[in-house]
């Protein structure tokens, strides 16, 4: 019987659910359940339990499982790899073996034929078992081991011919490269950075804005040159310039899904060093209602941005989801009476309605260039990626001056930080003065994993400096293997919302300060800061103070 039927069967989805999830599965190439369970249909513990009693199989936690090295050397990595199992327990002649897929039950006749032991499958949780055989034997173990052997083999003999080897090096640099890219994509790795020192090369993933170890096995330092030589061929650089930065991007398909991989490489002191930036070309545009602004700041928001025209402006460091807040406003405007023409470097989404021109600087279409276009296109809306020269600056302003709605981003710490730097730009006070209408501050702090929330009491000393003691219990993540023992999954934003009336106009003018600036515009009611932000989503059980006091410290 199939998992389908197995679950239908169980009750555990109807039939409408299940054909649903097929058709998905026809499209993408996924596993069923797993289909099943991204649509919301069926937890992945409701199908690992399904499947566990209907073949009969004890399951096991390999979250918390230790076994000796001596058993898991007992099956070769590419094995593992292959079959996605691991041995975790030896008695006698018997190998217990751990498994997420007991479907192919004939597969494992090659590990009876291996180990010339009986074989005595058990059931385990697929993410645990990826992420034991990432602890335990690396990020594309099996494709270093062979990659190892390859090297061992052409120093051992010279009956094999140089293009020969090079062909089946190829091959295997190719899948150790894809190997990397994909388990950062199922990590939901925003960034993967590849970092060469002198004797090792260090390979780690941005997963909720933090940096992690990838667990590459340590003998991927000697095949650093061919990594850096396949991601250049995949982005279309220059493989033999070794001297000066590169750009490119590169086009990735998993799972019926589209990525587009923006790669930066610098030469460095012991190599090149890469960045890929990850992003997902058909991931669902959010609303605003769905962004975790909180309603006072989203009522106040909804108004700017019908306003006829002005400049709205929304700032945070990098991958602080600036370009997310500005699709979700562009996404609720849009309609048959508005013109929306944008430009992106990247365009992330493609939204229905809008106009999006692509920043392509080798044939000298700027932001700046962009924006002299786009005004001859009668917009009613223009969306710019980034301000980031004083031309940009002073196009955004003409166009509002001539009765456009602008929305940009800048890179400023705070929302009242962001008037001072157009100034500094070389905008006169008069201008920006007269073309703000608000600015919004964001940034993006770990959401508490909803599997293992807790109602939590800290203590004084638990609190960041200067966090008041709570009322009534917060809320953190004990760590279960939904959210790989860290307590967080996912990220949510919190938002400081400046809005400008005519005081703020006199006070722009008079070149005052981002901090006076900031003093007025609460004194009139006109800011709603970051902090108390933070702190309405701790209190909501949301995040944590140490993650609100992480992403708010100047």
């Amino acid at each position: 019987m199939g998992i389908g039927l197995l679950l239908q069967e169980r009750g555990l989805v109807s039939r409408d659910q299940l054909d649903e999830a097929i058709e998905t599965q026809t499209r993408t190439g996924e596993r069923l359940d797993h289909v099943l369970v991204r649509l919301g249909y069926v937890r992945s513990e409701d199908v690992l339990q399904a499947i566990g009693q209907q073949f009969s199989m004890p399951i096991v936690d390999l979250s918390s499982a230790e076994v000796p090295q001596e058993i898991l050397e007992l099956l070769p990595s590419r094995l593992v790899f292959k079959q996605q199992c691991v041995p975790i327990e030896r008695q006698g002649k018997t190998l217990r073996v751990a498994t997420c897929d007991p479907f192919e039950l004939t597969a494992f006749d090659e590990l009876r034929l291996l180990t010339n032991m009986d074989i005595e499958l058990v059931l385990a949780d697929e993410a645990d078992l990826r992420k034991f055989i990432r602890t335990h034997y690396g990020v594309a173990g099996d494709t270093l081991e062979a990659l190892g052997a390859g090297q061992e083999k052409a120093d051992a003999t010279t009956q094999i011919s140089e293009e020969a080897l090079d062909q089946a090096e190829q091959a295997s640099v190719i899948r150790l490269v894809n190997d990397l890219l994909i388990e950062a994509v199922r990590e939901r790795a925003t960034d993967v950075h590849i970092e060469p020192y002198e004797g090792s090369l260090e390979i780690r993933y941005r997963v909720d804005g933090i940096l992690v170890q990838a667990g590459v096995p340590a003998t991927v330092n000697q095949f650093r040159n061919a990594i850096v030589s396949r991601l250049k061929i995949m982005a279309n650089l220059n493989v033999a310039e070794k001297r000066i930065p590169q750009d490119g991007r590169i086009t990735l398909r998993r799972d019926g899904r589209e990525y587009d991989l923006r790669v930066s490489i610098i030469p460095m002191l012991f190599g090149e060093g890469i960045v890929i930036r990850i992003l997902s070309k058909t991931a669902a545009l959010l609303e605003l209602d769905e962004l975790g602004m909180e309603p006072q700041v989203k009522e106040h928001w909804d108004h700017l941005i019908t306003r006829p025209h002005g400049i709205l402006l929304v700032t945070g460091p990098t991958g602080s989801g600036k370009s997310t807040t500005l699709y979700a406003s562009l996404n609720q405007i849009v309609s048959d009476e508005v013109k929306i023409i944008t430009v992106e470097d990247p365009a992330e989404y493609n939204i229905t309605g809008v106009n999006q021109i692509q920043v392509q600087r080798d044939v000298g279409l700027d932001f700046a260039a962009g924006m002299r276009s786009i005004l001859r296109h009668d917009p009613d809306v223009i969306m710019v990626g980034e301000i980031r020269d004083q031309e940009t600056a002073v196009m955004a302003v003409q166009a509002s001056l001539t009765g456009h709605l602008v929305f940009s981003t800048l890179h400023t710490n705070n929302a009242a930080g962001a008037l001072p730097r157009l100034l500094d730009m070389g905008i006169e006070p008069f201008l920006v003065s007269s073309t703000i209408e608000g600015v919004i501050a964001q940034r993006l702090v770990r959401r508490v994993c909803k599997q293992c929330s807790m109602p939590w009491q800290p203590e004084p000393a638990e609190l960041p400096l200067g966090w008041p003691e709570p009322e009534s219990p917060l809320f953190r993540g004990q760590g279960c293997r939904e959210c790989r023992n860290t307590g967080f999954h996912g990220r949510v934003g919190i938002y400081e919302l400046l809005r400008v009336n005519e005081r703020i106009r006199e006070l722009i003018i008079q070149r005052v300060n981002a901090g006076r600036l900031a003093e007025a515009a609460e004194e009139d009611d006109l800011l709603h800061s970051l902090l108390s932000s933070g702190r309405l989503k701790v209190a909501n059980g949301l995040t944590t103070p140490s993650e609100v006091a992480r992403v708010t410290r100047d």
